[in-house]
């Protein structure tokens, strides 16, 4: 069973939330990422999101256009991002989703992009500007590699384009909060509670809800609603504010600790 499946299917039997961390991949460094990624795995974390840096991140706000930049500053490529993924596999088994864009798919070829990542252990793909209509052949393949195929609904889909979404989906759907780009807020959207209702008419994968969300009591609020939050660029903010120093993993990942105790304490 693919680990994404198999750990939401463990955390419905234990009657708990999710959390989901995502990261820029090489940002400070890719050693950075896999002792992050490891850390991330004792403090509580359910899957973790890798961005794969790139030159364009459109869906993304200021900090995570940042951590892209850096990731591409330390050398970091889908190839090195794919070899650290394969690294972290050698200590643990943390669900992995690459999240990035799918000219990085299409330069590699999606053949092989996603034949190379099942291979390095990565247990899905969420292809942010890949539209379900044009994703037949990409969701077959990503079937017989055994991937999921992650993808996001928006505040503004209309519920008949929820109900096209959610059949390609696999794994969890990824509501986003808020229009706009990724980043951090001082106050949770109101639509949150009718929009994962909505969603949950039309399937029944887990519903995993981002953007926005910035500590420990927005966590928990939000998954009172929700299978699984996700929090990016809060944590990104803080790997930037540790940058190389040598407490950037233990920081970081006590924050990652106090949110996975928040969600984990929220309760079905």
């Amino acid at each position: 069973m693919n680990r994404i499946t198999e750990r939401f299917a463990r955390l419905r039997q234990l009657g708990r939330k999710g959390l989901v961390i995502y990261i820029g991949a090489g940002d400070p460094h890719l050693e950075a990422t896999r002792q992050l990624a490891l850390a991330f795995d004792r403090a509580g974390v359910d899957v973790l999101e890798l961005g794969v840096p790139f030159s364009d991140p459109l869906a993304d706000g200021l900090v995570n256009q940042l951590a892209a930049q850096r990731g591409l500053e330390s050398g970091t490529t889908p190839a090195k991002v794919l070899a650290t993924v394969a690294a972290i596999r050698r200590e643990s088994a943390i669900p992995i989703v690459l999240y990035l864009y799918f000219n990085l798919v299409h330069r590699h070829g999606v053949e092989a992009f996603i034949r190379d990542a099942a291979a390095a252990g990565v247990d899905g793909l969420l292809v942010l500007d890949l539209p379900p209509e044009e994703s037949a052949n990409y969701d077959a393949l990503m079937r017989a590699a055994g991937l999921c195929a992650i993808y996001l609904v928006a505040p503004t889909t209309p519920e008949d384009r929820i109900a096209a979404i959610v059949r390609h989906g696999s794994g969890f759907i990824y509501y986003v909060s808020r229009e706009g780009v990724t980043g951090m807020q001082t106050k949770l959207s109101d639509t949150i509670a009718a929009m994962t209702t909505k969603i949950r008419a039309h399937t029944d994968l887990p519903v995993a809800v981002g953007f926005g969300i910035s500590n420990a009591e927005q966590a928990r609020a939000v998954a009172q609603h929700a299978e699984a939050i996700v929090v990016g660029s809060a944590v990104v903010n803080r790997i930037a504010e540790s940058g190389r120093s040598p407490d950037l993993v233990a920081k970081v990942s006590d924050f990652v600790g106090e949110l996975a105790a928040a969600v984990k304490t929220a309760g079905v």
